[in-house]
Formats: C-alpha cells, structure tokens, sequence
C-alpha cells in the first residue's frame, strides 16, 4: 500500500483545502493522473498520484484541510484496491491460528491483557510491547502482511495518522472558540472559502503592519480617449487586440516607478530592497475574490504585448485557470474600481508591495482651464495607496502626478514606449 502525501506547492504555501475528489476509492489511477483539486490561498492546484494502482483510501474528506506531507489517499499497487473488507477476515481461518502454535507462551500471556477485540490478532511479543508504549488498540488495525500479521511498522504508522489526526481536530476546533453572535432573526452562516480568509487576513495583516496613507489627484482623460479614438480600428487591425484603458496606465506606472524608485521597493527585516524590474500586478475580481496577476517585465512590452497578456491572465482568471506563477513576485499594483462604478477609494496595499494605484470611474465634469473659460471634461480621480516607513509624503505626491502628466499626453508614452 503507497500513500499519496500533499507535495510541496511553493515557497510561500504550506497548506491547502481539499476542495474535490476527482476520483473515489476502487478506481483505478496510472501515475501522474489527477485526483485531487487542492484550495490554495493563492490558487486551485490539482494533486497527482505519485504511484500506478487502484485508490484504496481516501485520508481526507472534502473540506478538509491539509498541510504539506499530510496523507491524502493510499493507493494499492496490486490492484486489489477495495475488496480490504474480507482480508481482515482471514486471521479468523483454521490457518491463521496454526501459525502461533510456535509462539512462545509469555506471547499467549499478553493477548489476554490485550482488550477482548485483540484476542484474535496475531502479532509478535515486539509488536504488542510497542503498541503499549505507543497507546495503539491492536484490535483497531488491519493487517497488511498476507498472513494477517501485526508489525511493529503498522502500528508506529497508526501511531503517526493518530498524532495527524488529532492535529486536524484541534484545526478544526478552533474556529469554534470564536464567538458566535445569535440573531433572533434568520441568517444564513456560509463557511468562508480558505481564498476568502487568506485574503480577510493579508488585508488586516497590510493595514496592521504598514504605516498606509493615500494620495489623490486627477486626470483629464481626453487626450487618451480621443487618441483610441483615432486609432482604436487600426490599432485592432494591426494587433487583433483593443487598446484599452490599462495599458497607458501600465505605461505610465512604469514611467513614474522609474523616477520614484522607493516605490518600487519593499522592506524585508531591516532592510530595503529597491527592485530593478517592473512586474506589475493588475487587480481582477473573480467569484471567489480578488487576484492580482502579474504582468513581467512591463517595460519591455509594447502597447499590444499588454493589452494581449492583461487580455489573457483576466481569462485564465475567470476561468480559474491561474497559476503559482501567474500571481508570485508583482512589485506594484494597479486596481480598477471604476469597472464597477467607484467615483473615489483608498486601495489596501498588496504586501510586501509598498505602493498601488487605484482607478476610478471616468465623469464628465466641467473644469476651469488654463485661459479661464469652462469646459466639460472626462475626469478620473486617481488614489495611490503607500507605505509612510517608506515612501516620503513628497515622493508619493511626486509619483502620482508623475502617472498624471504622463496620461494627459499619452503621446509621450508612445514616444518613452
């Protein structure tokens, strides 16, 4: 019999949901093949069987949660897989019996001290000392060896699933300890999912650990809209993508990240590491929450290359198709609550980060320009979001108007691009 532990996911996972079984006990699995979906914080990542045969156990139940190298399923390499019930049976034969007679008597002497469900177990006078030591009911166990015998092996690996075992219930447990208000009215109480809580948690942890302020200013939008305008049919022609709203964004918090490099950086203990890459994060909302995939090395692409990677990580979003590495190692983000309607916000930072930007919904708004007169104007307000341990109230202003001058003449950004 194989166990078929949780592998290692990555660097900063160690544990998961068992979220669903792809298969059930009797079926037969080659190695490789899925057959488990596993909750991530981050992530669903699917489990694959590291041995041929047929799934014998199932360890954990949907729900369950699991930490890596628990044991997850056992599977049988002879194919016997789940016809376990009449083995256990056989100690019970004519046979069985005669394979003690050559027993030493102290051993005869021991079963009776074993509880009435042990007297027919056959087992070594070293197997049922160690079981004592380890507290293990040799009635409880189930024989692995063909002739129906205990060994010391199966009883120090009861003793190891009682330790996982106990350590799952006190997991369990604790969300009970919490304090639960009643309502005289009826509610409905929904189990959070682990990506639901991961994110309730880091979102506390990043306004506990940092000292997060936020800046404002705004944007007048019309020489962007009006330059999609001209080119929005050339520019599909030419690429097979739209030129949206984010990649000028992208652009210009690149181009403000360049002269601000502080809010590029992030503190790891006493130091500050100032990052000479521009992998940058862009806030998508799913069914079961917020992601942030990353676009690498944005300055490098042109207009099209992020339209087409931003186009492509939202569908592999939505389609729950994301990977580890889709989501690791951003080093500023960008959110859009303006897809929803938000005229104003105060995005939460997205930890280690130190800085993100957050858009908002485009309004007309009649503006006093520059000779005085009165003009109608599609406006959008911006929020940056930063660390004051940091970033210096005089840079994050400076940043953020940086990202504005840039976006009000888009023309530099094709030029800097």
């Amino acid at each position: 019999m194989r166990e078929i532990k949780v592998p290692e996911l990555a660097e900063s996972i160690t544990e998961g949901t068992v979220s669903q079984w792809l298969v059930k006990v009797g079926d037969k699995v080659e190695k490789g093949d899925p057959i488990l979906e596993l909750e991530t914080d981050k992530v669903n990542v699917e489990v694959n069987s590291d041995y041929a045969g047929v799934i014998a156990e199932l360890v954990a139940a949907e729900g369950d949660d699991v930490e890596v190298g628990d044991v997850i399923a056992k599977v049988d390499e002879n194919g016997t897989g789940v016809s376990p019930a009449p083995a256990a049976e056989t100690p019970k034969t004519e046979e069985a019996p005669k394979e003690t007679a050559t027993e030493a008597p102290a051993a005869t002497e021991e079963v009776v001290e074993e509880s009435t469900s042990s007297q027919d177990v056959v087992a070594s006078p070293a197997t049922r000392k160690r079981a004592r030591e380890l507290g293990i009911n040799l009635g409880d166990l189930y024989p692995k060896d063909p002739l129906g015998r205990i060994r010391v092996e199966d009883v120090e690996a009861a003793a190891r699933q009682q330790v996982e075992n106990a350590k799952k219930a006190s997991k369990a447990e604790a969300p009970k300890a919490q304090e639960k208000t009643e309502f005289a009215k009826p509610v409905e109480r929904v189990k959070m999912s682990r990506r639901r809580q991961t994110i309730a948690k880091r979102l506390v942890e990043a306004q506990q650990t940092a000292a997060m302020l936020t800046t404002f200013n705004e944007v007048d939008m019309t020489a962007i809209m009006q330059l999609r305008k001209e080119r929005k049919d050339e520019f599909v022609e030419k690429h097979g993508v739209k030129l949206g709203f984010m990649s000028f964004f992208t652009k210009a918090v690149v181009g403000a990240l360049k002269e601000y490099p502080a809010v590029n950086s992030e503190i790891q203990g006493d130091e500050l590491v100032y990052k000479k890459f521009f992998d940058v994060g862009i806030a998508v909302s799913t069914e079961e929450g917020l992601v942030v995939p990353v676009v690498r090395d944005a300055d490098r692409l042109g207009f099209a290359a992020i339209e087409k990677e931003i186009g492509t990580l939202a569908k592999k979003a939505r389609n729950k198709e994301l990977g580890l590495g889709d989501l690791q190692g951003g080093s500023f983000t960008i959110t859009n609550g303006g897809t929803f309607g938000s005229l104003l916000s105060t995005p939460i930072l997205n930890s280690p980060q130190v800085g993100i930007l957050g858009m908002h919904k485009i309004q007309k708004r009649a503006m006093v320009m520059p000779d005085d007169s009165i003009q109608v104007r599609p406006m959008m307000y911006l929020a940056l979001s930063y660390d004051h341990r940091v970033i210096d109230g005089a840079e994050a202003v400076g940043f953020l108007v940086k990202v504005k001058e840039l976006l009000e003449d888009p023309y530099s950004l094709l030029l800097e691009g």
